[in-house]
C-alpha cells in the first residue's frame, strides 16, 4: 500500500490525537488477538475495554480499526486502483464517503484500519448536516470523477438522513454542469442496491464490503492525492 500522507502513525502537529489515543495500541494487538481466534467481535471489544479501562471513543477506534487477519486479507483483495474505475459503472455510498472527507478536511480524527480502508470515527453519521464542507467535499470527489472518468455514477445517499432528497438534487444538478454521466438519489436503505451492484462500489463500510467483488476507498484516495498537505489531517494508525 502507498504511504498515507508518508507516515506510518500521525500527522497531528498539535499532537491532540497522539495524546488522546496514547495508549491504544496494546489495546489493540489483545483485540486482534482474540479475533484471530474467533471470538465474538462484541464480547471481545466488551473485554478488551473493560481490562483496559477504554473510553466509548477508544473502543470506537478499535471497532472501526481492527480486524481479524482473515476479513483483512479478504477486503483488501476487493480493494481496486482508482484507474480500474474508468469505463466502468461506479456506485457510491454517498454519506459514508462525503462523511469520511468532510472528517478530514474538518481536522476530525481517522483511522487506517487493518483492512486498508481509511475511516472516520467521530460517529456523526446519524447527525449529518449538509455544510459548506460537504460543497468542498462534493468538488473533489466530482475532479476525481472528471479525471478518471468512470462510464456512470450513481449517488446513493441515506433517505433517512436530514435534507438528503436536496442534497442528491444538488448532486444531479452539479454532474450535469460538469457534463459527467450519472445520478444521485437519496433511499431508504441503499445497501439492498450496493450490495449486489454489477459495477464498482465506493465505500469503507464493512457491511457493504464483505458481499461485494470491486470497492474503492474514494475517500481515503482523496485524502491521500489531494489532502495530505492539509496542516489539521489526523490519521491513526494500529498496526
Amino acid at each position: 500500500m502507498d504511504s498515507l500522507c508518508d507516515i506510518l502513525g500521525y500527522n497531528d502537529p498539535m499532537g491532540n490525537i497522539r495524546s488522546k489515543f496514547k495508549n491504544i495500541q496494546e489495546p489493540a494487538e489483545d483485540f486482534r488477538y482474540l479475533l484471530n481466534r474467533r471470538y465474538p467481535r462484541k464480547a471481545a471489544l466488551e473485554l478488551v475495554g473493560n481490562r483496559y479501562g477504554l473510553t466509548f471513543d477508544e473502543r470506537h477506534l478499535l471497532h472501526r480499526g481492527v480486524f481479524s487477519d482473515v476479513d483483512s486479507k479478504s477486503r483488501r483483495k476487493k480493494l481496486i486502483a482508482i484507474k480500474d474505475v474508468r469505463n466502468k459503472d461506479l456506485a457510491i455510498d454517498g454519506h459514508n464517503v462525503l462523511i469520511t472527507i468532510e472528517a478530514t478536511l474538518s481536522g476530525r480524527p481517522l483511522v487506517l484500519a487493518d483492512d486498508g480502508f481509511i475511516r472516520d470515527i467521530s460517529g456523526l453519521s446519524g447527525s449529518f448536516t449538509k455544510s459548506e464542507t460537504t460543497e468542498t467535499a462534493i468538488q473533489l470527489i466530482l475532479n476525481v470523477l472528471k479525471k478518471w472518468k468512470p462510464r456512470h455514477t450513481l449517488f446513493l445517499l441515506d433517505a433517512p438522513i436530514s435534507m438528503s432528497g436536496r442534497l442528491a438534487e444538488e448532486i444531479r444538478d452539479r454532474l450535469k454542469r460538469e457534463d459527467l454521466l450519472g445520478n444521485a438519489m437519496a433511499v431508504k436503505v441503499p445497501e439492498k442496491i450496493l450490495i449486489g451492484f454489477p459495477g464498482v462500489i465506493a465505500t469503507s463500510d464493512t457491511a457493504i464490503i464483505n458481499p461485494s467483488k470491486k470497492v474503492l476507498d474514494l475517500a481515503g484516495y482523496i485524502l491521500r492525492k489531494h489532502l495530505c498537505n492539509q496542516k489539521h489531517v489526523a490519521v491513526i494508525r494500529l498496526r
